[in-house]
């Protein structure tokens, strides 16, 4: 998932259409300051390259990421050698510390295949998150808001290459099939054609609270958020 260079493209493409990764990092910060007005350390879970960690470093004492992908991570580590990034799996972190908050952005929860996974990850942020500690966890869709068919498609320019994506999803049962069209043009390589092809979870929103709840979180879903599929907020129950 996102290796060679689907890396690259991935932030150039978001930022160029405009993802203002600041402005979400921003959005949490007030977000977690608002239930934990003292925290200052964040673990970002599926980090990416680290757009999120850096503005996220201007707020936190303490920012480090988590990231499944060694492309990615290269990538992070290349744009930003001051954050630590570990790669890791979000279904069993296994870091020596904890943090004042854990989020998972960007949807990349609907990654996992089913509820014995989404209870896996839910538990693996829990046990490494400080007491008084947030989590901010960003859902795919329900499978009620999902929209089957939907088609996507942009192109961006990023210097001297353009890029386009075309994307078309459909649903099968609980999951949603994403089939996805890069071309990139450059004056050196031309025009180049890939495909990526993902199957994202459409997990119900009580199935989201109840592996929150089993984590030993008490839970709340604020509608809205970055990309209007809402936001999970966990704080320790009790």
């Amino acid at each position: 998932m996102y290796e060679g260079e689907f890396a690259e493209l991935y932030d150039q493409f978001y930022e160029a259409r405009g993802k203002d990764y600041a402005a979400e990092a921003s959005a949490v910060t007030d977000l977690v300051r608002s239930r934990y007005p003292h925290a200052d350390s964040v673990l970002d879970v599926a980090c990416g390259t680290g757009s999120h960690l850096e503005p996220l470093s201007r707020s936190f004492g303490r920012v480090e990421g988590l990231e499944l992908s060694p492309a990615m991570i290269e990538v992070a580590e290349r744009r930003y050698p001051q954050l630590t990034v570990t790669q890791g799996d979000m279904r069993a972190i296994d870091l020596p510390r904890q943090f004042d908050a854990v989020t998972c952005m960007f949807s990349s929860i609907g990654h996992m295949v089913d509820v014995d996974e989404l209870d896996a990850a839910l538990d693996s942020f829990a046990r490494h998150l400080a007491p008084q500690g947030v989590v901010v966890v960003e859902p795919w869709w329900f499978p009620e808001t999902f929209l089957p068919g939907y088609v996507a498609a942009d192109v961006v320019r990023v210097g001297d290459r353009a890029i386009s994506r075309t994307s078309h999803s459909l649903r099968d049962g609980r999951v949603s099939r994403l089939e996805i069209h890069w071309l990139v043009a450059d004056p050196t390589d031309g025009v180049r054609h890939e495909t990526e092809h993902y199957e994202i979870t459409l997990f119900e929103r009580e199935e989201y609270e109840t592996a929150f709840r089993q984590a030993g979180l008490d839970v709340e879903y604020l509608e809205g958020g970055p990309s209007g599929r809402g936001l999970f907020v966990g704080l320790h129950a009790g």
